[in-house]
């Protein structure tokens, strides 16, 4: 268990807090360029470490990212015009460019030079193959963007959103715990429903795998083994790669082109992104339980409806206006109890779903003094330490935390692989765990 101390520091992203200058050394992914679609179009709005910003794609093309309010006299710059490579506030009609600069006050004599001495917040963006990434942190030259290998490759990469209504690290621990997969999501499903000597049929057979962590250049990585045949065991890998990403061991090890990130909205709300190339996640005994079917019926559907992501309308909530989905918490995730006790563990459709019911259902910020943890969260406390570790660091001495000037640790891969029982997993994975070059 953590202390106090050490979990309100690994969960506040606030300005100024050890967290959250962490964060703000590494670009952020901050909108899908899908957002934004049209040059002078509509502003949006942005909650990112808990800062109100507004959005705007101006005749350029390229994407500003400013304070909500302007410096004037507060007003929001979500009603304000997006015209000639600016924004302009509709209360008294100041401009401001993409750097925060205001180019223009008609509401003040033309020789006046108040103008040069006005400046709203504003954070650089840059966009790359369909995601728009924010700098954050201090540095007047920043630092590379991550090599994060399905956003350098762009092509038939799909990019999802998705807001999770808890703390940042609550709901990235649920991507770096892999011994909930045999009861969260696979808890109903027999052996004899899988196929034999696939991936799931090994996870289904032993559902309390060993675990080899180690930490490396990016962040931490976990190796959990099952007895496969006689002479191998079955292995998935996965890893944290900070701040914020994750690469989850579902696919073939390799093959699998995905990385997900947990953007810290503020302390208590979570952008969730998946950035990936879903043909690369199949093939036999890829370990996806939505793969599996009972009776004909998807596992991962189990609760007498499917589990999809529908989304709510959007609002003007800045934490969650946006990306919530209509299978929520106000609703209890579609719990559906006959189904629960009948063919499904958890009675709620969908593997998101049924993670996001369990991290959300926890708090917006978990009591992590609390806890008694046990050896299959190995890699949870792996991580913890790593971040707590890194954010003191820098706080304390200025080290630079990992990644931060050296994109190219980013240029990893994850899965599952079968062994012999006696190689060694670090070396026998090297080059399947390597991403190819853009």
């Amino acid at each position: 268990m953590l202390s106090a101390e050490d979990n309100a520091l690994l969960c506040h992203v606030g300005r100024g807090t050890p967290m959250g200058e962490l964060v703000r050394q590494y670009w952020i992914p901050a909108l899908a360029s899908t957002e934004l679609p049209e040059r002078d179009g509509a502003p949006v709005r942005v909650r990112l470490l808990g800062e109100n910003l507004v959005a705007f794609r101006v005749t350029s093309g390229a994407v500003g990212l400013i304070q909500n309010h302007c410096p004037h006299r507060g007003a929001s710059f979500f009603f304000g015009r997006n015209e000639e490579d600016g924004i302009r506030c509709v209360y008294h009609g100041w401009k401001f460019d993409l750097s925060g600069r205001c180019v223009d006050m008609p509401s003040e004599p033309d020789d006046s030079t108040f103008k040069t001495k006005v400046c709203a917040v504003s954070y650089p963006c840059v966009e790359r193959n369909g995601v728009v990434w924010a700098y954050m942190g201090p540095r007047a030259t920043r630092p590379p963007l991550p090599d994060i290998e399905p956003n350098l490759l762009g092509g038939e990469c799909q990019v999802q959103k998705i807001l999770r209504e808890c703390n940042w690290v609550q709901g990235m621990e649920g991507d770096i715990d892999t011994s909930h997969l045999g009861f969260l999501h696979l808890g109903a499903v027999k052996l004899e429903d899988t196929v034999p000597k696939s991936f799931d049929y090994y996870a289904l057979r032993d559902r309390a795998p060993r675990y080899e962590v180690v930490d490396t250049d990016f962040g931490t990585t976990y190796g959990a083994y099952r007895p496969a045949e006689p002479d191998t065991y079955y292995w998935r890998i996965a890893h944290f790669l900070f701040p914020f990403f994750t690469m989850i061991p579902t696919g073939v090890l390799g093959t699998q082109i995905l990385v997900r990130a947990w953007v810290p909205v503020d302390d208590g709300h979570t952008m969730f992104w998946n950035i990936g190339f879903p043909r690369t996640r199949g093939g036999a005994g890829a370990g996806n339980a939505a793969l599996l079917t009972v009776e004909g019926r998807p596992v991962a559907a189990a609760g007498g409806r499917t589990g999809d992501y529908d989304f709510l309308p959007e609002t003007a909530d800045w934490a969650k206006g946006k990306f919530r989905l209509a299978q929520n918490r106000a609703n209890d995730y579609w719990l559906d109890r006959k189904a629960q006790r009948e063919r499904s563990f958890t009675g709620i459709p969908g593997i998101f779903q049924q993670d996001q019911a369990i991290t959300e259902g926890m708090g917006a910020i978990v009591d992590r003094t609390r806890e008694h943890l046990g050896s299959s969260d190995a890699m949870v406390i792996r991580t913890r330490r790593r971040l707590i570790a890194a954010a003191r660091a820098l706080r304390e001495r200025a080290v630079v935390p990992p990644g931060v000037d050296d994109p190219s640790v980013y240029r990893q891969r994850s899965g599952g692989v079968i062994l012999p029982r006696g190689a060694g997993w670090l070396e026998a994975t090297k080059e399947l765990r390597a991403a190819r070059q853009a």
